[in-house]
Parts: C-alpha cells; sequence; structure tokens
C-alpha cells in the first residue's frame, strides 16, 4: 500500500516542490534586491559628495582661492559619507550577494589614495587634470559596480534597477560638467583638450539621459523633466552656451561661484529623481517578497496536506495487515530473544539422563490471512527444529568434553607413576651419564604432564590435586616452571624479590607460568634469552616474563588479552594458536589472578602477573632467603625432586 500510494504522491510533492523553489528564489531575489538597493543609495550619497569635493577641488586648482575653506568642509562630508557606506555594508553582508559585496569592496580601492591626492592638493603640488581623472576614476568605479551581482528579479525590479543605473551616469556626467567647467571657469579659458573633455561629457550625458528615459515610468521621466526646468537649470543651460563660445581658447568669463551653485542645485535634484527611483524598486521587492512569503506558505501548506492525506491513506488502508504482522514479529521477537536462548540452556544444563521437557503450545496469531497462518506455523517449526539442533549439539559437546576429560586423566595417571619410576631410577643410579639421561627423560615425563593438565583445564575440568601443605616461596615456583619447559637453558631469572606462595596455588601457578614462558621462547630468537621478574607492590605480588622477539600485532595483542582476561568461556573461543592463553586465561580465573600483555621495549612481548593479596605470605625473610634466585642452570633437576609428585 505504501508503494502504490508512494508515487501520486512523490509526484505532486515534486510539483510542490518546483513551486516552492520557485517562490523561495523569487523570496530571496526580492530580499538580496532590497538590500543591495540600500546599500545602493549609500553608495550614490557618496558619489554625490565624491561629486563635490571634486567639483570644488578643480575650481581651487584653477585658481579660485575662495573654494578653499568649502573643499576643508566638503572632505568632512566626504569621510563621513564613506563611513556609512562602511556600516551598511558590514550590517547587510549576509544579504548581500558574494559578487556585489567583492565588487564594491574593489570600488572602495581607490579611495585608498584619497589621502595623498588630498595631500598633493594641499601643498600645492597637484596637477588639475591629473586630480581631476582621480576623483572622476573613484566615482566611475563606484557607479560601474553598483550593477555587479545584482540578482535577476521580475521585470519591473529589473528595469527599475537599470534605471537608477542610467540615472546614476547621467548625473554623474553632470556632476564632472559642473566639476570640469568649475575649473574651466576659475581659469577664465579652456587649456588644451578640456573642450574636447567638455563635448565628450556632455554627450555621455545626452546617451546615459536616452537610456533612462527608455526604462523610466512615466512619473519617473516627470521627476526627472521637472529637475532640468527648474530656473537654476536654465541658467545652468546659459552658461553652457557661453563655454561652448570658448572653444577657440578665447577668454570666457563665467563666475565659478554661480555656475558652481546653479549646477550644484540640478545635480541635487538628479541625486533626489535617484532617490525616488531606488525607492521605488526598494518597495517593489518588499511586496514582491511579500507575496512570495506568502505564496511559499502556501505551496509548504499544501505540500503538507498532501503528505497527511497520503499517510491517513496509508495507514487506514494497511491496518488490517499491520496488526498481525506485528503479532507475528512479537512472535519472533521472543522466539530470537528469550524462548529459544531459554530453551538452548536448559538443553546445556539439564542432566544428560532426563528428557527434554516439551514447549507450551502457543497461541495463534491473530488475523484471518491463510499466508500469515502459515507463516507463523513456519516460525514455529523453525523454533523446533534450532530447539532439536541444539539438544544434539549439548549432547555433542558433552561427550566430546567427557571423552577429553577423561584422556587427559588416564594420560596424568600413567605420567605420574612414570615420574615416580623415574625418580626411583634416578635415586639408585651412580653412572653421571645415566643419570643425565633419566634427568632428561624426567624433563620429558614433566612436559607431558604439563600438556595432560592443559588437556584437562581446556575440558573444564579440575586437574588431580598437587598442593603443598603451608608456603612456598615464589623461586621454587619459578623453578618449577622454567622445569616444565623445553629451553629451559635459554630462561634468566633476572630478579625475583622474596615472598611466599600458598601452597594450594602453587600448582596452577606454576603451570601458569609454564605457558608464557614456552610461548616466550617460542617466539623468541634462538640466540635471545627470556627474563622472569618478581616484584612487591602493596599486598600484591607481580611477575613479568619478557622476551624480546617478533612481538605483535595491535590486534593479535587485543584478542591475546581477550583470552587472558576469561573472554574466552569454551574450546570454540580458542583456536589451536591461542589454547596456550586459554589455558592461562582458565587458570587465572581460578586464582583470582589478572595476567595481561603488553609490548616490550624496543621489540617482543611482556607477560604482566598480578597475583592477589589472598595467594601471598609475606613474612619476614630468614637470612638465607634474601639472595637471588637460583640460577636455571639447576632448575630442571631441582624441580625434577621437589616438584616432581
Amino acid at each position: 500500500m505504501a508503494v502504490v500510494l508512494a508515487v501520486p504522491t512523490c509526484l505532486l510533492l515534486a510539483l510542490t516542490g518546483l513551486g516552492v523553489a520557485d517562490r523561495a528564489e523569487d523570496w530571496s531575489a526580492a530580499r538580496e534586491t532590497e538590500a543591495q538597493v540600500g546599500v545602493l543609495l549609500r553608495v550614490q550619497d557618496l558619489v554625490r559628495e565624491l561629486q563635490r569635493e571634486r567639483g570644488l577641488t578643480n575650481g581651487l586648482l584653477g585658481g579660485a582661492k575662495e573654494y578653499r575653506d568649502d573643499v576643508q568642509k566638503q572632505r568632512l562630508r566626504t569621510d563621513d559619507a564613506q563611513e556609512e557606506l562602511g556600516a551598511a555594508l558590514s550590517d547587510g553582508s549576509d544579504d548581500l550577494a558574494g559578487a556585489a559585496a567583492s565588487a564594491l569592496g574593489e570600488a572602495r580601492r581607490p579611495l585608498g589614495d584619497l589621502t595623498v591626492t588630498r595631500t598633493h592638493v594641499d601643498t600645492g603640488t597637484a596637477d588639475r587634470a591629473d586630480t581631476l581623472r582621480f576623483y572622476t576614476k573613484a566615482v566611475t568605479t563606484l557607479i560601474d559596480a553598483e550593477s555587479a551581482g545584482m540578482p535577476d528579479g521580475d521585470r519591473p525590479i529589473t528595469e527599475g534597477v537599470q534605471a537608477l543605473q542610467a540615472l546614476a551616469r547621467a548625473t554623474e556626467a553632470v556632476a564632472l560638467e559642473r566639476g570640469s567647467l568649475n575649473g574651466v571657469f576659475a581659469a577664465g579659458r579652456f587649456r588644451s583638450g578640456e573642450y574636447l573633455d567638455f563635448t565628450e561629457i556632455r554627450a555621455t550625458r545626452v546617451a546615459a539621459l536616452g537610456q533612462f528615459r527608455q526604462l523610466a515610468t512615466p512619473a519617473q521621466q516627470s521627476a526627472l523633466d521637472a529637475a532640468f526646468e527648474t530656473a537654476a537649470a536654465r541658467r545652468a543651460t546659459g552658461y553652457e552656451r557661453q563655454a561652448e563660445r570658448g572653444a577657440d581658447g578665447s577668454q570666457v568669463r563665467v563666475a565659478p561661484a554661480r555656475w558652481w551653485a546653479d549646477m550644484t542645485t540640478l545635480v541635487d535634484d538628479l541625486h533626489g529623481v535617484q532617490r525616488t527611483v531606488g525607492d521605488g524598486v526598494r518597495t517593489h521587492a518588499e511586496e514582491t517578497g511579500s507575496a512570495a512569503t506568502w505564496q511559499l506558505g502556501g505551496f509548504l501548506g499544501l505540500g503538507a496536506l498532501i503528505l497527511a492525506v497520503a499517510a491517513a491513506l496509508a495507514v487506514l488502508s494497511a491496518r488490517s495487515i499491520t496488526r498481525p504482522l506485528g503479532a507475528l514479529a512479537d512472535e519472533a521477537d521472543a522466539v530470537a530473544g528469550s524462548r529459544l536462548p531459554g530453551a538452548v540452556r536448559r538443553i546445556q544444563e539439564a542432566d544428560p539422563d532426563t528428557p527434554v521437557a516439551a514447549d507450551p503450545e502457543k497461541p495463534q496469531v491473530p488475523g484471518s490471512a491463510r499466508e500469515i497462518g502459515r507463516l507463523a506455523a513456519a516460525l514455529r517449526n523453525v523454533e523446533r527444529t534450532a530447539v532439536g539442533l541444539a539438544a544434539e549439539q549439548a549432547v555433542l559437546r558433552r561427550n566430546s568434553t567427557e571423552s577429553l576429560a577423561s584422556l587427559g586423566r588416564r594420560n596424568q595417571a600413567l605420567l605420574g607413576r612414570q615420574l615416580g619410576l623415574i625418580t626411583r631410577l634416578e635415586s639408585q643410579e651412580l653412572d653421571p651419564d645415566s643419570l643425565a639421561e633419566l634427568f632428561e627423560l624426567d624433563h620429558l615425563a614433566t612436559r607431558m604432564r604439563r600438556n595432560a593438565e592443559s588437556l584437562l583445564v581446556l575440558a573444564g575440568e579440575e586437574a588431580p590435586a598437587r598442593s603443598w601443605p603451608g608456603t612456598v616461596t615464589v623461586a621454587e615456583v619459578v623453578q618449577s616452571a622454567v622445569a616444565e619447559v623445553e629451553q629451559y637453558q635459554r630462561v634468566a631469572v633476572a630478579g625475583v624479590e622474596y615472598c611466599r606462595i600458598r601452597g594450594h596455588a602453587v600448582a596452577e601457578l606454576s603451570h601458569l607460568l609454564a605457558e608464557l614462558v614456552e610461548n616466550a621462547l617460542m617466539f623468541s630468537p634462538p640466540t635471545q634469552s627470556v627474563e622472569i621478574h618478581g616484584w612487591r607492590d602493596a599486598g600484591e605480588y607481580c611477575l613479568a616474563v619478557v622476551d624480546r622477539g617478533i612481538g605483535m600485532t595491535a590486534e593479535r595483542l587485543a584478542q591475546s588479552n581477550a583470552l587472558l582476561s576469561g573472554g574466552g568461556t569454551s574450546l570454540l573461543a580458542a583456536p589451536t594458536r591461542f589454547l596456550g592463553h586459554h589455558v592461562v586465561g582458565t587458570l587465572a580465573a581460578r586464582l583470582g589472578a589478572h595476567v595481561e600483555l603488553r609490548p616490550t621495549e624496543g621489540s617482543g612481548v611482556t607477560a604482566y602477573i598480578a597475583l592477589p593479596a589472598t595467594l601471598v605470605q609475606q613474612p619476614d625473610p630468614p637470612a638465607s632467603s634474601t639472595a637471588s634466585a637460583p640460577s636455571t642452570s639447576s632448575a630442571s633437576s631441582s624441580s625434577s625432586t621437589t616438584f616432581a609428585g
């Protein structure tokens, strides 16, 4: 049912998503336009102040010294406008497009040389034409940057932004003409090339105004016409005609102050038209954003309604199927989580001679669907089959364990008798060569006895009791362990502090040490020795078996430490190469000791054994026991007589 309903639902949601994406794009574009127009108006304010400073500076350089105070005041206004633009860029950086923010940042770069230019003007080293070009370049760069990164909105917004750009260029042409002729009127005539610049400026103004009239609304065109029909604008036109008569380099008699005042009025009026156009674009962007917000909410609501209806239909249509399937899933979870593990555990713990009790009859799964009934029956058949297999595996494992334990006990009994016979022969033999061979045979039998005990440990059986009354020194336990390995000559007892071990733990501790020592010998070069250290640590006693062999990887080290900590509870958890570690882990668990493998500094592995305080007895050592432990050269012979029984 979900699949059937998913196809039309996905199609409807896809269509809704297209509408949401379209409205979201319009909303984003409107928001960016609104933010950018706000910054653009700040740019226009800075352009206006730069245009004024350019005109006054050009007049000052042309010889009108009366502009000195006006220039100083105008510079302050320019700096204020520049700071306001920087603040607007910082506040609206999240809403501005990356291209717009980058373009405006680049456009403000030329203003970094504004201080240098002003210094040249104040010191009298500035060239009028170069200074005019500097200001013109800064203004033109700002105007060109206004349109960078402008988002694509609807047609009125796009045309409004384009009209605003055209009007900005026209206003710049008027302002540039004001500044250029201000210098000409102050000097009294055109210099070389200045008249050509004047004509180009007027041509740029005419072209920009023509473009604006094509894009502007009737109201905006009327505002522009009103700006050019003022008395100040008409007087400025008369001044322009007088300037045209000075094309041949003749004297031009126009008061710079009157020209500046009338042209400033015209430029201010044009800036007012610019602000009107910008406010109109921003207002339209706000309306577009509000409309897009409402439409976006409608599309989202429609999508939510589609999902709700589809979900309700899916629930109502599939309710008759999900109920019996849910009951069947609960049944399967109960089988896997509790019933089957419980049955296997009962089988493994039950007396082998007692028959396994039959499970009670399970209730029927609710629902009348024939397929669901068949599935429930199949699940119960799987459960019965699994229980039967578990019973067979339990019997097989029990028989295997009992066989291994029986074989281990028989071997150990025979080896005990063999060791007793060898001991008697050693006591009766006087020939040194024959006695050495008997010692070697004694050593081999001792190793075989340890293997038989390992077999019993792996089978989970307790070895026949080999305990001593009272306590035994750690040095003697170490000697007994060394005597049970093949290459005992390579073992060096580097330093074992005096301590005594309780007699009931001696045999198992000696076995544990022998397994670790033999493992260290096996994975060490034949020329390297294996060291054994022992020391007291508060109430505990610690032993270390150090080898400098090939070492172990971190993964193998983790696996071995898991077995040594008792993580493997059966032979299934101990692969063949880890049987010795499994034996050590089992013996350590019986003793309550902690065994851990760590890398040896340089190379190799060190096995650390921490014996609990319950196994350790620490009386004051006698005078004869303060020396180091006996050397390993006599380990085999002494252990054969002391711990062979």
